[in-house]
């Protein structure tokens, strides 16, 4: 199984086609709205309270981008410390790679469930289903990916993947699934909030109490130390990364920090960005493993999937700083009303437009980088400061490119934009054309106004209202309005083009 099999969920529709869907979704829509709206006016308030935000920001950015300069040395540095400290490292090229060697460490135990925090990682190689197809039942233990694989759905946020549900939909999913992989919800369960995480903690305590092995993601690890650094919200990710005699932990190589010191800049920014909070409520830190303490087992799966071939592109390598606080998601008025599944990848919103295309190749999700206003509202919000509006530009030519190296003959949009470039590059021509123009929209326009065009012009046409040329062009209207005549201030060029 390929990368691209993993990152995008094959057999979904391209964007454009799944938006249409989900903008009818008024539950969908009105869920969506509620819950980022509510994070982001968290996240303003939070942010505005630090002076020095901005140049957290910066500083962020630049050791992003020290670090994806150097990212060969200081892996190798993380290797080193991780193994000093009792770890083991194993380095995966691609998704199947990293869920062969989960897969082997998990049998080497010799149990046969393990119990993850939220980790996209995992979610990107498809471990989960991995596991399944080798006997080895895992179990989400975060509230949100509970309900999700409780309901035998998809994320659609990055930090809220059950963000599309709503309490009654919660309720539901509980009293008729739970039972199914473990303790049953209770007969009387409501949808208050408190009721529908107490029915998730009796449901999880059993699992937290027995499992022996555990898979984590990674939110940093600091090269000088060895150091792994987990960041959650309901204690959940302390019960996985305490309890259990083995951790299994998969990070994609990004992640890694030079030192333990540049954590400082990154804990103050992850939880304003995230969940508009001034700090996480579980911070987990562990460096290798430690006689009585924790795990006596720690394995370090460094995990490539496409993003050496990411960080060869100048432009797009900076969606590789990426933290995954989610709060490009919370401000793009695409993702507000469409949601998460019509990106139809692990990764939604605008990084995802940018992050999506690099790791399975342009080709696999052309029209992702489309998916944008281009409002630039990302870019402003993102922590690390990724150029996201960049990236989708430079992305979006890249995609034209892949379709036209594909295609035998040109596309009708190709031969519309040369037969425009020969038009504009010839003042007779253009006056010619416009005039034709004119006679051309009187036949079409109805009302003032023209409908849908045919041939190469329907899919710009069908979406926006055709604007009606006017009866006269400037040219032609300085003309008559300054010269008096219809020849006298042509140049010299056009009279002898009308000729």
């Amino acid at each position: 199984m390929s990368g691209a099999d993993n990152v995008v969920w094959l057999g979904t529709p391209a964007f454009p086609e799944a938006a249409r869907g989900a903008l009818a979704d008024t539950r969908l829509r009105a869920n969506l709205r509620r819950a980022t709206g509510t994070i982001r006016d968290k996240r303003l308030a939070v942010t505005a309270e630090l002076e020095d935000w901005e140049e957290l920001r910066e500083t962020a950015a630049a050791v992003k981008r020290h670090t994806l300069r150097h990212l060969d040395h200081y892996l190798l540095r993380l290797e080193e410390a991780v193994t000093a400290a009792g770890g083991t490292v194993h380095w995966a090229a691609d998704a199947a790679a990293a869920n062969r060697i989960v897969t082997e460490l998990v049998r080497a135990t010799g149990e046969r469930e393990v119990v993850k925090v939220k980790s996209m990682a995992t979610q990107e190689i498809g471990l989960n289903e991995a596991l399944a197809d080798a006997g080895i039942r895992a179990y989400e233990t975060d509230l949100a990916e509970l309900i999700v694989q409780l309901g035998d759905d998809r994320p659609s946020h990055i930090l809220v993947p059950a963000i599309h549900r709503g309490r009654a939909e919660i309720r539901e999913i509980f009293r008729t699934e739970m039972g199914e992989w473990g303790r049953p919800a209770p007969d009387a369960l409501t949808d208050d909030p408190r009721d529908l995480a107490e029915a998730a903690r009796l449901h999880l305590r059993e699992k937290f109490l027995r499992a022996k092995v555990a898979v984590s993601g990674a939110n940093f690890a600091a090269a000088d130390t060895g150091t792994v650094v987990v960041v959650e919200s309901e204690g959940n990710g302390r019960m996985c990364l305490t309890l259990p005699e083995t951790l299994i932990t998969v990070m994609g190589i990004e992640k890694v920090l030079p030192a333990f010191a540049d954590l400082d800049v990154f804990l103050q920014l992850l939880p304003r960005s995230s969940t508009g909070e001034r700090m996480n409520p579980y911070t987990s830190l562990w460096t290798g493993v430690t006689d009585g303490d924790g795990p006596s087992s720690f394995h370090l799966v460094l995990l490539d999937n496409g993003r050496t071939a990411t960080l060869a592109d100048e432009v797009g390598r900076q969606a590789l700083a990426c933290i995954r606080c989610s709060a490009c998601l919370n401000v793009c008025p695409v993702y507000e009303r469409t949601g998460g599944h019509a990106y139809g990848s692990v990764y939604p919103g605008p990084i995802g437009a940018v992050l999506t295309p690099q790791l399975v190749g342009v080709e696999n999700a052309a029209s992702l980088p489309f998916a944008s206003t281009l409002c630039g509202a990302c870019y402003d919000a993102c922590p690390v400061k990724i150029d996201i509006p960049e990236v989708l530009v430079h992305l979006r030519a890249e995609a034209v490119e892949a379709e036209r190296r594909s295609r035998l003959l040109p596309t009708p949009e190709a031969l519309a934009m040369k037969a425009a470039s020969a038009v504009l590059s010839s003042p007779g021509r253009l006056a010619v054309v416009q005039k034709l123009a004119v006679l051309g929209a009187r036949l079409l326009s109805r009302d003032g106004r023209i409908g849908a065009l045919p041939g190469p012009f329907a899919r710009w046409s069908g979406t926006r209202d055709t604007p009606v040329p006017p009866r006269e062009s400037m040219r032609a209207w300085w003309r008559r309005t300054r010269t008096g005549t219809r020849d006298e201030g042509r140049t010299a060029t056009e009279r002898k083009e009308r000729r």
